[in-house]
């Protein structure tokens, strides 16, 4: 069966051709010398990124591998302009990040719904010959084609945002704790990696608060090596404020059990070790007091631990006073603003990027006064018979 979930898909942009000027010189009744009348040609489309937050996957995307924005008209006569490409828009959800395919060079983030980021520029019309009259070439009889389209493959990355990212090992209650606090209704079942694919939840809170939970599919020790399914989505949890490790209470060792999570996280990823992290222990309708008070003598120094149940409800309460507290200290805050501050200024510098890699190695726009028309090269007019133009 095919999954609904899709994070990746690789796509071929290609941007519209500008429309060639026109070569035309006016003829009307009793106008023996009209003169140059031929407009500009039309600019060709835009390929564009939009975020929308109705999109949480980019399963819409899966089989539409090409997008090829319209090419711009050609300019006609009296000095009519072309009509210009139709610009294309690929809506991605939040959090979706753009690489070059053939480079793997990174382009763009899209984090914010209505979010546009323009990703191919379509190529400029040509002037027309109305644009070249000099008192000196008062009948020029040549005209600028259009500038050609533009081509790139890209590799679409969707990277789930959440306030809180689930960190587990396969059957460590992950999916049962985000049906009990959430209305999402995430497969459960008694055997390892139920999860094939990562989950979504809001968790409400007091006083009409909420925050947004992630589960995602069970990590196995060798996870951030390609082992089991950990490789292909421990990327959803970089873009989580904070990380909430499970382990079950009735593991042999919580603290070896931590350890090796918090290993394979800082593996893939050593950013991930900054992030503020909380430790639930699971499935403690199993374990009576006098256990869970052994067990808390062997926790992990400096990491909040809660005791829950989410069968029972036990610790559910204090679990979110705990994360709450946790996603609105000053310190998580402030990184959050940091982690916001960069994302948009490297926005700010791809439209510089992108506009530097589009004219890599192609000639600049050159601005030439009417004067020094006849001096350039042939090479960038197109010669256009007058009377099949006519």
């Amino acid at each position: 069966m095919e999954s609904n979930f899709v994070d990746y898909v690789k796509i071929c942009c290609r941007s519209g051709k500008g429309g060639r000027g026109s070569m035309h010189l006016h003829r009307a009744k009793y106008v023996p010398n009209g003169g140059p009348d031929g407009g500009d040609g039309g600019r060709g489309g835009h390929v564009y990124l939009r975020g929308n937050h109705n999109y949480w996957t980019l399963l819409h995307l899966r089989y539409e591998r090409h997008v090829f924005a319209g090419h711009g008209g050609n300019g006609g006569q009296s000095r009519s302009t072309g009509a210009q490409g139709e610009d294309k828009y690929i809506d991605v959800p939040c959090g979706t990040v753009v690489y070059n395919a053939e480079t793997g060079e990174y382009i763009c983030d899209v984090t914010e719904d209505g979010q546009v980021v323009m990703l191919l520029k379509g190529g400029r019309g040509g002037l027309g010959n109305w644009n070249f009259r000099t008192s000196t070439n008062q009948t020029p009889r040549f005209a600028q084609p259009g500038e050609p389209m533009r081509e790139l493959t890209v590799i679409l990355e969707l990277k789930l945002l959440a306030d809180v990212g689930l960190v587990g090992f396969p059957n460590a209650g992950k999916s049962t704790l985000l049906s009990a606090v959430s209305s999402a209704k995430p497969k459960i079942a008694g055997y390892p990696f139920t999860t094939m694919e990562p989950s979504l939840g809001i968790v409400p809170y007091r006083d009409g608060q909420s925050f947004v939970m992630a589960d995602i599919p069970g990590i196995i020790e060798g996870a951030s090596e390609g082992r089991g399914l950990g490789l292909r989505f421990l990327r959803h949890i970089e873009r989580n404020s904070l990380l909430l490790f499970m382990v079950p209470g009735d593991t042999d060792d919580i603290r070896k059990e931590y350890e090796i999570l918090l290993r394979e996280v800082g593996t893939f990823n050593p950013e991930l070790l900054d992030k503020q992290r909380v430790l639930a222990v699971t499935k403690c309708d199993l374990l009576d007091d006098e256990l869970v008070e052994m067990l808390s003598a062997d926790l992990p120094e400096g990491v909040p631990t809660v005791f829950i149940s989410a069968v029972s409800g036990r610790g559910i309460a204090e679990l979110k006073d705990v994360l709450w507290r946790a996603l609105n200290s000053e310190s998580n805050k402030l990184k959050a603003i940091t982690q916001q501050d960069t994302l948009v200024h490297r926005n700010k510098d791809l439209s510089f990027l992108a506009r530097e890699m589009e004219d890599e190695g192609e000639d600049e726009e050159i601005v030439v006064p009417d004067e020094e028309v006849e001096f350039l090269d042939e090479d960038d007019f197109e010669i256009v018979d007058v009377e099949d133009d006519e």
